[in-house]
Parts: C-alpha cells; sequence; structure tokens
C-alpha cells in the first residue's frame, strides 16, 4: 500500500510550538480505530506515544568524577561496595547495573544478613537509583600511579550534582518483542522473568504487548538513530541498533515478529531522570536489574504509520519457551497472543496455566501519557532520525567447541 506524505516533521513540530499539535497514546488509536478507520485517525492526529516501563538488564550508568588534587587514574573502583568499569579515562567510570559487590574487597558491614544481602540482593542499578534521587553515595578507588596521576587511593562522598557527567546508558534498552517463560521440569527455577513453578505452575512475559513501543512501528519506519524518546521521566535518544538486534525475525502477515526482534541502545541524561522511572530491582536467586520507563513518539507522516499502530494484542504472538531446558535453544509449547497472556490464562498441553506480566502495564501507559502531555504542552519536539536502524542484521550464537 502506498503512504504518501499527510504532513512533515517540521510541520509537526511547528503546530507543538504554537501548542496546536494533536497527540494520541497508542490505546486512544487503538480504541477509536474501527469506529474511525485509519484515514480519518491519520488526517486527525499529530503524533502518537508509546511506553514501557519494564526492566533493562543491559544497562548501566557513565560517570564523570572530575579530577582530584593530586590527580588520581582510576583502575579499581567501588560505589557503595559496588565494583565500577574503570579501564578508560582517567575518572570515568562505567557502572553497570547488574554488577554486585565482590566478596574480596568491597567493604559489606557487619552480620551475615547484612553481608548477603548486599552482595546478591544489592546492586548497581540500586546505586543508580540512589545517585538519581539525590543521595550520597560512597565512593573508594584505587588508582595507578604515574608521573601526571601519582595519587593512588581515594575515599570520598559523591551526588549527582558533585560529579561532573552522570548519564544512563542502555546497549540494549528497548525490546520489540520477547518471550513466555514457563517451567515444565520438576523443581522451581529462578530467572530472568522471576520464578518459574514447576510442572507449567505459572508463565511469564516479558513485553506489555500491543502498546509496547516497537510493535508499533514493526518496520523501523518512524524511529531511528537520533530519535528524542522519553527515558527515565527526562529526555533521552536512541543512540545505535541495540544488541542482539535481530530484525530478521519471522514475521505475520501484519509485519509484527513472532519473538525477539528489534532491538535499541538508548542513552539520556540521569541527572535530569526521576526515581519514580528509575527503580533498582532483584530477582530472587538471579540477580539485579533495572526498570526504567521508556516511551516513544510517533510522527503521523502518513496512514501508515497509524495503520501499524491500530494493531491489536489479538493480532501479536510470543514464543512459549520451557526454561527447564538449559539451552540456548528451548523446547517451545508453540506461539501465544497477547490477548490470551493479558487474560492471566493460557491453556498449555490441555492444562491451565496461570499468567502474569514482567513489565508494569500501569507505568507503561503513564510514560506514554507522560510523553503525550510533555508534547501538547510544547515542552517536547520531534527530531528526525540522522540515520535509519539496519533492518537486515542477523544473529549470531557462539557454538565454538570447547578445546
Amino acid at each position: 500500500m502506498s503512504n504518501p506524505e499527510m504532513r512533515s516533521l517540521e510541520e509537526i513540530n511547528e503546530k507543538i510550538r504554537r501548542g496546536q499539535a494533536v497527540v494520541w497514546t497508542v490505546e486512544e488509536v487503538k480504541a477509536l480505530a474501527p469506529e474511525w478507520g485509519v484515514r480519518k485517525i491519520a488526517e486527525t492526529v499529530d503524533v502518537v506515544c508509546a511506553g514501557t516501563f519494564e526492566p533493562l538488564e543491559s544497562a548501566g550508568a557513565v560517570i564523570n568524577l572530575g579530577h582530584t588534587d593530586p590527580p588520581i587514574k582510576i583502575r579499581q573502583c567501588w560505589l557503595e561496595g559496588i565494583p565500577a568499569y574503570g579501564g578508560f579515562g582517567a575518572v570515568d567510570l562505567y557502572l553497570g547495573v547488574t554488577a554486585t559487590a565482590d566478596y574480596a574487597s568491597a567493604e559489606l558491614g557487619d552480620g551475615e544478613q547484612r553481608g548477603h544481602f548486599a552482595r546478591e540482593e544489592r546492586g548497581g542499578g540500586h546505586v543508580i537509583e540512589d545517585l538519581i534521587n539525590g543521595k550520597s553515595v560512597s565512593l573508594r578507588a584505587l588508582g595507578q600511579g604515574t608521573d601526571c596521576y601519582p595519587r593512588t587511593a581515594l575515599e570520598t562522598q559523591i551526588t549527582k550534582d558533585s560529579i561532573n557527567q552522570f548519564y544512563l546508558y542502555s546497549p540494549r534498552g528497548l525490546y520489540q518483542n520477547f518471550v513466555v517463560g514457563v517451567n515444565g521440569g520438576e523443581r522451581l527455577l529462578y530467572t530472568y522473568l522471576g520464578p518459574l513453578q514447576p510442572r507449567l505452575g505459572n508463565a511469564v512475559y516479558g513485553n506489555p504487548g500491543a502498546i509496547s513501543p516497537l510493535f508499533n512501528d514493526p518496520l523501523l519506519e518512524a524511529v531511528g538513530i537520533g530519535t528524542r524518546i522519553f527515558l527515565g521521566g527526562g529526555v533521552g535518544y536512541v543512540a545505535w541498533e541495540g544488541t542482539q538486534h535481530f530484525p530478521l525475525q519471522k514475521r505475520l502477515p501484519n509485519q509484527t515478529p513472532i519473538g525477539p526482534a528489534a532491538t535499541l541502545a538508548l542513552i539520556g541524561d540521569a541527572k535530569q531522570m526521576q526515581g519514580y522511572w528509575v527503580r533498582g530491582c532483584y530477582f530472587k536467586n538471579y540477580g539485579v536489574s533495572l526498570m526504567v520507563g521508556v516511551a516513544i513518539p510517533l510522527p503521523v507522516l502518513n496512514e501508515g504509520v497509524i495503520a501499524h499502530c491500530a494493531v491489536r494484542d489479538e493480532e501479536i504472538v510470543a514464543p512459549v519457551m520451557d526454561f527447564s531446558i538449559p539451552r540456548r535453544v528451548r523446547p517451545t509449547f508453540g506461539l501465544v497472543s497477547y490477548a490470551q497472556l493479558k487474560s492471566g490464562r493460557m491453556t498449555i498441553e490441555g492444562k491451565t496455566v496461570r499468567v502474569a506480566p514482567l513489565a508494569s502495564m500501569a507505568r507503561s501507559r503513564e510514560a506514554a501519557q507522560t510523553l503525550k502531555t510533555w508534547i501538547e504542552a510544547g515542552d517536547f519536539l520531534l527530531t528526525a532520525p540522522v540515520a535509519p536502524l539496519p533492518r537486515e542484521r542477523g544473529f549470531l550464537p557462539q557454538d565454538q567447541l570447547a578445546k
């Protein structure tokens, strides 16, 4: 179907500046599409907003401390006992979300229970949340003594206001689709989807479905490198394709993928973010992650944008994976629609299985609504991508045999 341009991005931004832009959330599009039709909505609406609030395990914060006197060239560093990577600039650090205290060098406090909590249930994601919330965080660093960096140790307290740069960078910050996890084995499993009960006792799905941003731009036509987004309560950008970006995933006739597909790398100034939208979390016996709110504006340049945004949960699917098989390629119980998942029950081999989402549906909607409010108020202009996201990227496993 040909999709001639109905309006330009600059025309939309000019309407935003004048406070005249018509902005809908994707849920509003889906609700009115049967009655209004794609053409009428496309003629009426300038921007569609879609959001999600789900764990970002592949994420972290870049921090620049500023130079000490005398200067230090940091090579090992701990924030609240959590190791940060210091293998590049002298006082540049990267604090990974999933990093947890190491046993050899971190000072964890008294008591076995407190040490257990610090080591296993608190990690980089919690420290990032603390910094965003304005809390003071302990820093301990060891340096490589050189002629220009003679200092070899540093202990201090930092806040987001006492450091130069503090930005969130997620190499894989948004998924186009994900899997449904179940456990066909005989023992409880602790996974990145949370606990999976044995003998198909429950199912957990990671993506919020039809309200999720990339389900509404399946061919990556509206989103690209440089797209301005809502990230963690502040302004962010699409930085690059995400890691494990796999746009060649098999797709339904409506172009939505049947499993994990495209991903986006995201970046944003953490000093502008809000703790409400960036929350450290812990998955029992699995590890630490970070819940982050993300919302993307989709400019309605043509009818095709609305046609994609009209997709419903009944029309998109995810694969049901058996996590009891500890292999990269796990057996599946087929595909299930998101409408079925959101009903709270599904049937697997004749058995009724309870289903729950990992993402917060309420905050996913709130992220989209918040971005809508910003645009309507004239506080958020749209950006044209400086380059498209690749659509031909394959997925390479590591299958070398151990020697």
